[in-house]
This record gives C-alpha cells, structure tokens and sequence, in this order.
C-alpha cells in the first residue's frame, strides 16, 4: 500500500545533461521564470553596495586622479602621456578595472553559497529549468549589478570632468559591462568546480590583484620588461582598460578595437561554456 501511494519513496532527480551539451543545451530558455528570484534577491542586499557604488569611485578618483595625478603633471607634464592630464589617463582604467572587480566579487562567493550552503541551484535544477537557465540567470544578475556600479562610477567621472567625450563614454559603458560579463563566465566556470571556498584567496592575490595592477589602468604597460608585458597584453583586463580609454579619449582605432572586442567575445563564450558544464556536473552530484 504504502509502495502505491509513493510513501517512502525517493524522489526522482532529474536527469541533467552531460557534461559535454550540446548547442541547444547550451541556450537559456526559460530564463525569464528565474526574475522574481533575482528581483527579490536584489531587494535584500542593494543597500550594502549602494554607499561603496559611490564612495570607493569618489576615493579612487580623489587620491589617485587629482592628488597622485597633480604631482605626476606638474613633473612629467602632459607629454608623458601623449598630451592629456593623468586623471584623463586613468579614469577610463579605473572604470574597467571597477567592471572586473564587480564580476570577479559577484562570482566567487555567491556561487559557492548557492552550491554548498543555501543549495539555491539544487533547488532550480529539480524544476523544469535548464542547466543553462540556472547559469544564464546568475550571470544576468551580474551583469545587472556590473551596470549598475559602472554607470555610477561614470556619473562620477563625469562630475569630475575626466570625460571629455560624452558619447564616447556611453559606449564605454557599454564596453566595460562587456568585459565584466568576459570576467565573469570564467570565474563562474572555475568556482563551480572548486569544493571549497579556500581557493577564493588564490584567486583574489594571484588573479584580481595582478591584473588590477598591470592593467595598464595606472601606466601604460610599455613600461614594464618585455616578458611581464607581453603577459598582460594576454589579460582580458588590458583590452578592456585600452578600448575602454580609446572611446573616453575619442581616439578610436578601429582594427585595434575590434582585435579588444573579438577578444572580450570569445572569452565570455569559452567561459559561458564551461560554466554551463561545470553546473552541470556539480548538480549532477
């Protein structure tokens, strides 16, 4: 009897794709059900980044744009840096390396929570969504607060007065949302492998902050040896921060600008891909 009735049954999981999907297991289809999640999930927590989306652009901009950049103008002049203030130099970096350090923070921990503590992504997979609807709706939500923090740090930039092109700036919001989104497929891909969060520190001192400092945001990277320099050549970081500058400043070169775009691209597939085989096999466990 109780055999009929299903009691004391274990639920049936559901079959999930294999770790290497194909195409169409690899597009997000019912996406849109997963936005009253990350509505709800945005309305507990947008009052902790709200005072830092703000400040930390006001800081940067302050000790580094005009105190650091005062003394580097005043000596080296404007010539060091083909003819514009330091603060010009560097406002377009910090946009992008703010871009990277949204992602990167958006993909570590939440992650790991959402696999190992409140198993929020268990939870979706016994629904008839996807592996890549799961994926598609953690990045989305990225996405939303990469935007978000970056429009804010360009409305700063702007109160400023470090863009001299309005346009250009849009477009680099544009740009930056981007390179944020190729930072953050890989990072996804990599903690859905990662059993524990220890790793987190690894990635933060051998990943963020390396990149963050050879990002050519502070310097052009010309001068660093040739071996460091052609590794951050290598780095997403770089190609956002030089597109990124090339539409503040309004100097755009276009081959240049699509070798950075094609860049950025690739690298956001070749994560999404990854991320959406590492979900699987997690969840699969």
């Amino acid at each position: 009897m109780a055999s009929q009735l299903g009691v004391g049954r274990t639920p049936r999981r559901k079959r999930l794709p294999a770790c290497r999907p194909g195409l169409s297991e690899l597009t997000p289809r019912l996406l849109p059900r997963l936005g009253d999640y990350w509505v709800t999930v945005y309305r507990r927590t947008w009052r902790g980044s709200v005072v830092t989306s703000f400040l930390m652009p006001f800081l940067y901009l302050t000790a580094m744009g005009i105190g650091l950049g005062s003394f580097v103008d005043d000596n080296a002049g404007p010539r060091a840096l083909g003819g514009i203030s330091y603060l010009a130099f560097i406002a377009p970096g910090l946009l992008a390396t703010s871009a990277m350090q949204t992602a990167i923070g958006e993909m570590t921990y939440p992650v790991m929570g959402a696999f190992k503590w409140h198993r929020v992504y268990f939870s979706m997979a016994a629904t008839p969504l996807r592996v890549a609807d799961v994926v598609g709706g953690q990045l989305a939500f990225a996405v939303f607060r990469i935007f978000l923090t970056c429009a804010v740090f360009l409305g700063v930039l702007a109160g400023f007065g470090a863009l001299d092109n309005p346009a250009g700036g849009v477009a680099a919001l544009l740009v930056v949302v981007l390179l944020g989104a190729a930072h953050a497929t890989p990072v996804m891909a990599l903690t859905a492998r990662m059993k524990s969060e220890s790793g987190f520190a690894l990635v933060y001192r051998l990943g963020l902050m390396p990149m963050f400092l050879f990002s050519g945001a502070f310097f052009p990277i010309s001068q660093l040896p040739g071996a460091i320099g052609w590794l951050a050549r290598v780095t997403p970081i770089w190609h956002g921060v030089e597109l990124t500058r090339m539409l503040t400043l309004g100097d755009v070169h276009a081959w240049a600008a699509v070798g950075h775009l094609c860049y950025l691209v690739v690298l956001l597939l070749a994560g999404w891909y990854l991320s959406v085989t590492g979900f699987a096999k997690r969840l699969a466990q």
